[in-house]
């Protein structure tokens, strides 16, 4: 077996570095310690008590930060959440591609594929020939579409 250089990292020659381990405080042993007779947590009152404190956020009884300030809106469950893109995005594909919400998710032109798919927005100009596959169109996407020579079609 091989010796082991003194400048050479192993397992067991690891320790922490100086100063960053520190004995623990024992408390109560002395007046000399300076940890003596109240142990560090002054007289009385309920920081010195066994399991004594409050817990966090709490304010002595007053009415606390957190129930003073109003409540706002709701979240509603029914939603229908689309993942939107507008008809000047899709100048990104060549010619006769078929564009689905993955594609445009794998070029991160959507952040996320929502549960009831993409909706298409007639913003911009298109000049491309696609055929886009999606959950809704608007009125305007559908004319630039076709009019670009391609095809919108409902999923």
């Amino acid at each position: 077996m091989e010796t082991q250089k003194k400048d050479q990292m192993s397992i067991q020659t690891l320790k922490p570095a100086v100063g960053a381990v520190t004995p623990a405080r024992r408390l109560g042993r002395g007046i000399g310690s300076g940890l003596g007779k109240t142990s560090g947590k002054g007289h009385k009152g309920q920081w010195a008590r066994s399991g004594g404190g409050v817990r966090p956020g709490f304010e002595g009884g007053q009415m606390p930060l957190y129930r003073r300030i109003p409540k706002r809106g709701f979240n509603n469950k029914f939603k229908a959440v689309y993942a939107i893109v507008n008809v000047k995005d899709l100048e990104i594909f060549d010619n006769d591609t078929v564009v689905t919400v993955e594609m445009l998710h794998d070029e991160r032109v959507v952040g996320k594929i929502e549960p009831y798919g993409l909706k298409v927005l007639g913003d911009g100009e298109l000049s491309k020939r696609l055929v886009v596959k999606a959950n809704k169109f608007t009125k305007s996407a559908i004319e630039k579409i076709e009019k670009a020579g391609g095809k919108a079609e409902v999923i």
